[in-house]
Order: structure tokens, then sequence, then C-alpha cells
């Protein structure tokens, strides 16, 4: 079958302080990092047997992975790998960039953050050049608070016209027509981040053909709904695969509502869903003042 994994390990370490992150200027210890690499390390190599199935992989850490060896390694061994249609990562994009020189560009991609105040705009800008110079299929965003506004025109404006330029509503803020709009200006699809999507009772592919795996296995439907479908390793999961409703009352983030049935998003990112990459990126229109 085509399976879409969302992964999140243990790893909850974080380079950045920003505001808005509970996980900021976290540090695991010795032992925790060790913790991570093991478990990414098993879930490699189930990755790497699971040639019955076509993998899409998609890395989700609440901490940066890229500054850790292990997972630029990851990374690369498994786009190599011909049953993996696509292994991509979010990142803050404050690791470097010259490792992905040994990735398969036709199956590595980049969901990277632009975070200001957090690294120079000019480091992060360089980095995503020396990006899409290699060939890299990569995304960039930023969060979509007030005083965001100037560096993501600025990104807009700096970034090659094909690469992809999201913007996340900022969790807890409520957005005017007149902010959204020039929000939209810079991303024609901040509509649907604007505001959660009802889900309650719609289909999903989530617990059917996309699915979310911890540090130890464990298989849920996705990030945000608790229920156990069984462990990636014993198998015990596969069973459980199916068609079924969302149990929540809404989904209000992009690596849960993409998947909703209801909303046409697998065809507006199709060939693109894991990375944020529309299949033809919206022409930003100008932003208002």
């Amino acid at each position: 079958m085509d399976l879409t994994v969302l992964y999140r390990g243990p790893l909850a370490s974080c380079d950045y302080d920003c505001p808005y992150c509970p996980f900021a200027k976290r540090r695991d210890s010795p032992v925790q990092l060790r913790a991570d690499r093991a478990a990414l390390d098993r879930f490699a190599g189930w990755a790497a047997t699971a040639t019955d199935d076509r993998l899409s992989l998609l890395f989700t850490p609440w901490g940066e992975g890229l500054v850790r060896s292990w997972y630029r390694r990851t990374l690369t061994e498994l786009s190599h790998l011909p049953h993996v249609a696509r292994v991509a990562i979010q990142t803050n994009l404050s690791c470097r960039t010259d490792w992905t020189a040994d990735a398969d560009p036709s199956t590595l991609a980049l969901w990277c953050t632009y975070h200001p105040g957090q690294t120079p705009y000019d480091r992060f800008l360089a980095k995503c050049a020396d990006l899409a110079a290699r060939g890299v299929r990569f995304s960039v965003g930023i969060v979509g608070l007030p005083e965001h506004l100037p560096h993501a025109r600025r990104l807009r404006a700096d970034l090659p016209p094909h690469v992809y330029l999201w913007v996340n509503a900022a969790e807890g803020h409520v957005y005017s027509d007149e902010e959204a709009a020039r929000w939209t200006g810079l991303d024609a699809l901040f509509p649907y981040s604007r505001t959660p999507h009802r889900s309650a009772g719609l289909p999903c592919r989530t617990g059917e053909s996309v699915i979310s795996v911890d540090g130890g296995g464990t298989v849920r439907r996705c990030h945000f709904v608790p229920a156990e479908l069984g462990n990636l390793y014993d198998g015990s999961y596969r069973r459980a695969l199916g068609p079924r409703a969302c149990p929540l009352g809404v989904c209000d983030c992009h690596i849960g509502y993409v998947h909703l049935e209801t909303l046409p998003l697998y065809d507006v990112f199709a060939g693109g869903v894991l990375e944020r990459i529309p299949a033809r990126p919206p022409a930003p229109a100008l932003p208002g003042p």
C-alpha cells in the first residue's frame, strides 16, 4: 500500500528560543539524546525493510533534528531506498546544508521555517539559495504574527519565485479580514490556516493510509488523537488500518487537516503533501500596506 508515516521521536531540544514555542531552548541530556538516536535507528531499520509498501516519511521532531548527525544520516540513507517515495523533515534550517549533496534530490525534501530574531536573515536566505542551487525540494514558511509581516514580505521578494512561501496562523491569534488579506497577499493558501477546520465525524485519511509513530513504535492515527492503533514493530497496527471519521471537534494544524478528505489539499499539494509544496505554487498578490 501507499503509506504515509509521520515520525516523532523523543528529541525535544532546540537551539532557538522562539517565544511562541514551548520547546524553545530546551536541552536534552546525553542519555535522552542516545535514546533518541536509538529510536531513530530502529525506525530507519523498519523503513528500510518495509519493502511491501511504498513509503512517504515525514519527521516532525519537537526540537530541531538536523543539528544532530543521526537525522542527517538517516534522511540521506532513506532517500536512496527505491520504495521510499519521499522523505522530509520540518526544520528551522540552522544546520549546514552541504549534507544534502549525498541525498537523492528526487526523494529528499525540507519543510523550512524562518524565525525572525533567532538567526540573521542573510544567513537563512543564503542557506535557501544553497538548497535551490543543489536542486533540493523545499518550502519556506513563517508564523503569521503582526511583527513578522515585514520579514515575510522580504522573504517573498528575495526567495526564488518557484519556492513556496507559506504562512501559519499564529496560535490564539484572531485575524481581522484586513489582517488576513495582508497575509493572503503573500500566501494565497493562508485562508486554510486562518481558522481551525471543523473535523468531527468527517472522513480523514489518517488511520487508513496515514499514521503517526512515536519513538517506541506506538502507532496512532495522527499526532493529535491519543488513541493507539498498535505497534509498528510487531505489525499489530496493520489490522487496525481503515477508513475512520475524525473524533476531534476541530483540526487546526496543517499536518493534520491536510489529510481531511473534505478539503482539496491533496490536489493542491499533489506530489508535495509532506513538504508543503503545492503542485503549482500560487502566485502571491501584491501585498497591501
